[in-house]
């Protein structure tokens, strides 16, 4: 029986990864894309628009308020509504705003306000039409994946972060080099980067499934195995401790995950908007920009997967976790003491390995004790809150920039970040057998 078991096993998350990965990173890309294409369009758009660092830095980071602010009821609305048509209505919403940064200029004279203040506004609509996608997509997943699978699951999926700059850098790069129609190049990259957005969102609507029992393209039993797999794990969890929505909320579990986000997000966002400028300092045009910004891209890509593989095998979790916050600090940290262009990048690089391979791995941990609508809720504010840093980031490498006319020292305050992160790591209590549930048994005859 146990073969047996193993067969349909196999059979069943082959086709549930076959089915739904590919296309959610496909979705990832283009949300991530239009998040941070700002980073790009910043080369012109500041010139253009009279944008300081610190301006652009604020203007960059104060997208994560309002995400902030929605993050949570998107979130439960999600869990009450569906996620296909939830995340359908998030795609199509962004992707309306994100195409609208391109006429920051147009708005702003028909308003009778500065372009700065466009600027603003427009990346705040961003957030509030952005907020609950990441997250939804995690509970989603929890939804069809048993935990022995997150954190290769979670890689995959999130690894449409770095290969959104790995592709869409250079075509970023290329992009400000489009005219036409009176508009400049940083404003043809907003208009065509956020068409995958809109067109994506009628693809969500025919073709991503709920639940596991609505899945048609599942045979009967393995819609029976992965129902029973999962309620099985989700009674052992609750078994164990069981959790409110309002618990969720306020768990020192919870909110000290919340920080050790806040210091991966600081070092992903920190650098990626100001990635561009950093590069093109060193005597690049744009298009050759657009490429060597590719390369931490491409090592944090193998980092995500391999080492998300890495840590299912093993079923470890912590300490994987605080090696890759470590790599991250050390590469970023490292960055900060050289201007030498290849150095630099080869840290850099070394630091998008810790950044991004540190991911898969920490989303699996609020799922060893979540589940149901709590893991819904406190999956939401986890980024909610670990977001924030999307601003504070950015925030002060722009600040630092302009008071100090380097960028080193707002690197070295996103190293100690990071280091923040993993010592938060450490402390956290993590119960690993609450990963390993009962296994559901064959279908009965």
């Amino acid at each position: 029986m146990s073969a047996t078991v193993d067969g349909i096993e196999t059979r069943t998350m082959s086709k549930v990864t076959t089915r739904l990965v590919p296309f959610l990173i496909v979705c990832y890309f283009a949300a991530y894309l239009d998040r941070v294409n700002v980073g790009f369009a910043k080369l012109q758009m500041s010139p253009a628009l009279g944008l300081t660092e610190t301006m652009f830095g604020l203007g960059a980071g104060i997208f994560f308020f309002t995400y902030f602010i929605f993050e949570v009821p998107s979130n439960l609305a999600l869990d009450r509504f569906g996620a296909r048509r939830w995340i359908a209505r998030i795609m199509f919403t962004w992707g309306i705003v994100s195409g609208a940064m391109a006429f920051i200029p147009n708005i702003a004279s028909g308003l009778g306000i500065s372009p700065e203040t466009t600027f603003y506004a427009i990346r705040l609509l961003l957030g509030a039409a952005e907020a609950g996608f990441f997250p939804g997509i995690i509970f989603f997943l929890t939804l069809w994946f048993p935990s022995a699978y997150r954190a290769r699951i979670v890689g995959y999926f999130m690894a449409a972060i770095p290969l959104s700059s790995v592709i869409g850098a250079p075509i970023s790069g290329y992009l400000l080099g489009v005219t036409g129609f009176g508009l400049a190049g940083w404003q043809w990259l907003f208009i065509l980067e956020a068409v995958p957005a809109l067109a994506l969102a009628f693809g969500v609507l025919l073709y991503l499934t709920d639940y596991p029992t609505h899945a048609h393209w599942l045979a009967p039993d393995e819609q029976t195995w992965l129902t029973r797999r999962l309620a099985a794990e989700r009674k052992h969890r609750e078994t164990a401790e069981h959790f409110s929505v309002g618990r969720a909320l306020t768990d020192p579990r919870v909110l000290a995950l919340a920080v050790v986000y806040f210091g991966a997000v600081a070092a992903n966002y920190g650098i990626a908007f100001f990635l561009p400028t950093i590069i093109k300092a060193f005597g690049l045009s744009n298009s050759q920009t657009g490429w060597v910004a590719a390369l931490p891209y491409v090592v944090g890509t193998i980092g995500m997967v391999w080492y998300g593989h890495r840590s299912d095998s093993r079923m470890e979790r912590k300490g994987h976790a605080a090696v890759a916050l470590a790599i991250a600090a050390i590469g970023i940290a490292g960055a900060a003491f050289t201007d030498q262009p290849m150095l630099k990048m080869a840290l850099l690089c070394f630091g998008a390995f810790g950044v991004f391979a540190v991911l898969p791995i920490f989303w699996t941990l609020p799922t060893t004790f979540l589940s149901g609508t709590a893991a819904a809720a406190g999956i939401a504010i986890i980024n909610a809150l670990g977001n924030l840093a999307g601003f504070a980031g950015p925030y002060a490498m722009g600040f630092i920039k302009d008071a100090t006319g380097s960028f080193s020292g707002g690197l070295l305050v996103i190293a100690g970040l990071v280091v923040l992160a993993m010592i938060v790591v450490l402390a956290l209590p993590h119960d690993a057998k609450l990963e390993n549930a009962p296994h559901a048994g064959l279908p009965a005859e």
